[in-house]
């Protein structure tokens, strides 16, 4: 039985490599100076990515056939060593030392999911309370119909919330899901005009389409109906089934439909529509700050695993978060 020894967040240049990872990218065989090679993108439970290199001999059917036996999803053994190159690590391979695809059983698949950071047990209860406090017997039947499916909330509550970005290992869906429904509440107690179940039915559904989304095999990666359809679209068409069995009032329906379709609350970041009423305005907001809150925090918290440094670049808001 293999295990981590290291996170690719620990790596250090010059390091001798052995060490198992999950490959998420394929890159093919190439020749070289001195012979062929290829390189992979390689994974762990961090979410963290580090490019691969095999440096291979003057032997292509060898070096193709090896290539060939690694497929995306593969954990693999590494031996070799880490290196910077462009300013980033990367691990080398150079003959005798070898990567090798490992059988199951040979290493524990749980090691490259993150646990989850609360107990999915209590995160239930939680989530099962503000079904229990919706007033309105409409709404109250939708959430009764999608959460009252045991496997589907088994499912629900042991599923990531993203890939990368934010919520990254298990129970991360139902974490953020509950993140913005008290965010949900904060806005109720300040603006008592809100109507606190159509809020309650729009946090709480807003992300379901992600169970469609994404799944997890060795990492966490997005279908092929999540890549061509997107969670919005998946949670949409799954909540307009539930409400046309129950034959839910029109105005209820296209409200609750609305906040799912808004809830990234404008087009060129995935919604169809924008937020056009408060309720829906607040679950957008709400679901902004649980997301983004989550990722500041979590690069921060690894960028001070790196440096002592105040500051450090996020290239994707293109700022200094200290």
């Amino acid at each position: 039985m293999h295990t981590k020894k290291t996170p690719i967040c620990e790596l250090k240049e010059g390091a001798r490599v052995e060490d198992i990872f999950v490959v998420k990218i394929k890159k093919g065989v190439k020749p070289y100076s001195r012979g062929y090679t290829f390189q992979l993108l390689l994974s762990d439970s961090s979410g963290r990515t580090v490019p691969y290199r095999y440096w291979g001999d003057d032997n292509m059917e060898a070096v193709k056939g090896l290539y060939d036996l690694i497929k995306a999803d593969s954990v693999v053994l590494v031996e070799g060593r880490s290196e910077l190159f462009n300013e980033r690590i990367q691990i080398s391979t150079n003959p005798p030392d070898t990567i090798r695809v490992l059988e199951k059983g040979e290493y524990r698949p749980e090691e490259f999911i993150g646990p989850a950071r609360r107990d999915t047990g209590e995160m239930t209860k939680e989530l099962n309370g503000y079904i229990e406090g919706v007033r309105n017997l409409e709404i109250k039947r939708i959430l009764d119909r999608v959460f009252g499916d045991p496997g589907f909330l088994e499912r629900f509550s042991n599923h990531p919330g993203a890939i990368e970005i934010h919520h990254n290992w298990r129970g991360g869906l139902l974490e953020h899901t509950l993140e913005v429904m008290r965010y949900c509440e904060l806005s109720k107690g300040m603006f008592q005009e809100l109507d606190m179940d159509i809020m309650t039915a729009g946090a709480l559904l807003h992300d379901i389409g992600k169970l469609d989304e994404l799944e997890m095999t060795t990492r966490i990666k997005g279908t092929l109906r999540g890549q061509l359809r997107g969670h919005i679209v998946l949670g949409y068409e799954h909540v307009s089934r539930v409400m046309d069995g129950l034959k839910t009032p029109g105005d209820i329906k296209d409200k609750i439909l609305h906040i799912m379709l808004s809830h990234h609350g404008n087009m060129e970041y995935g919604s169809p529509k924008r937020p056009m009423f408060p309720e829906a305005m607040a679950v957008y907001l709400a679901d902004e700050l649980s997301s983004k809150l989550a990722e500041f925090t979590e690069f921060v918290k690894r960028s001070r695993e790196e440096t002592e440094d105040d500051f450090m670049y996020n290239r994707r808001y293109g700022r200094n978060p200290s």
